[in-house]
């Protein structure tokens, strides 16, 4: 997991994180594994969003 994804804050919120934590003890199949990556995918995609939005307001 990116260290960015494993940081990135929501609401007060690490989602991906909590989501491993939500799930502690338990063995993670196929379809659980593709969610999480589908989770780290799209805060990896919101952080490089962010970046490219806030460089729009500096010009």
């Amino acid at each position: 997991v990116p260290l960015l994804a494993w940081e990135f804050y929501i609401g007060g919120y690490q989602p991906a994180q909590k989501w491993l934590k939500d799930r502690h003890g338990r063995t993670l199949n196929l379809d659980d594994i593709r969610h999480y990556l589908n989770i780290v995918t799209a805060l990896v995609e919101t952080d490089r969003l962010m970046k490219e939005i806030d460089q729009i307001g500096v010009h």
